[in-house]
């Protein structure tokens, strides 16, 4: 997910709260770097690119290979000042996506989960929040969408152990737009017709600030 288009020993950080939740507010700073230096930014794909439009494999090896995955999904997300990314984003066809997001209190969340399935709420936790929304593989677009200020993704760690995220405001943003794209869908497939026309407007007058993969 691109940010918000107004200006807002290494840990494991795979801990629970009391609650059952990972703990993923801490050592952030450290955790987030040694990913990102072991890792290999890769080009962006963008709307239009096949792997974006299918739902992914589920995840099955939790070996050295996803590991390095990790990495470069980490190094990939800071070269293209990003807040969250799914594996498809970087042309991979597997249900993984990494975050590095502030929620509305500015606490700071890193983290990476695979095989996620978003929770369903109950109606009266379903408050919606209309704020605007942004995607590195729609660069330079933005559009107001309306969706539920708190989520809870379940899914595996790296290690393939159980986890339960949740997260509020921004951050609940962030982890139903990963999970969406694990599962095919961006968020303009949410928006009108006239709404998505605009987002696609705004993204072919745009120039990316990162490398993109070309769908030629």
């Amino acid at each position: 997910m691109a940010q918000q288009q107004e200006t807002r020993s290494e840990p494991s950080g795979e801990e629970q709260d009391g609650s059952g939740y990972v703990v993923d507010s801490e050592d952030c700073e450290a955790r987030e770097r040694a990913h990102r230096e072991r890792g290999t930014a890769r080009p962006i794909t963008t709307v239009g690119n096949p792997v974006l439009h299918r739902e992914c494999q589920d995840v099955t090896e939790f070996d050295d290979g996803l590991a390095a995955l990790i990495d470069d999904m980490f190094a990939s997300q800071r070269a293209a000042e990003g807040v969250g990314l799914a594996a498809n984003q970087i042309g991979v066809d597997l249900k993984v996506f990494v975050y590095d997001c502030p929620d509305d209190d500015g606490v700071r969340h890193v983290g990476v989960v695979c095989n996620p399935v978003l929770e369903e709420l109950p109606a009266e936790r379903r408050v919606l929040d209309d704020s605007n929304e942004g995607c590195l593989s729609v660069p330079g677009a933005y559009a107001e969408l309306a969706r539920p200020d708190h989520a809870v993704v379940t899914g595996q760690d790296a290690e393939g152990r159980a986890i339960r995220v949740r997260g509020t405001g921004y951050f609940a943003r962030c982890l139903q737009h990963e999970t969406d794209h694990l599962y095919g869908r961006l968020y303009i497939d949410r928006l009108s017709k006239r709404e998505r026309k605009d987002v696609l407007r705004q993204m072919a007058e745009s120039t990316p600030r990162y490398e993109t993969v070309p769908n030629d």
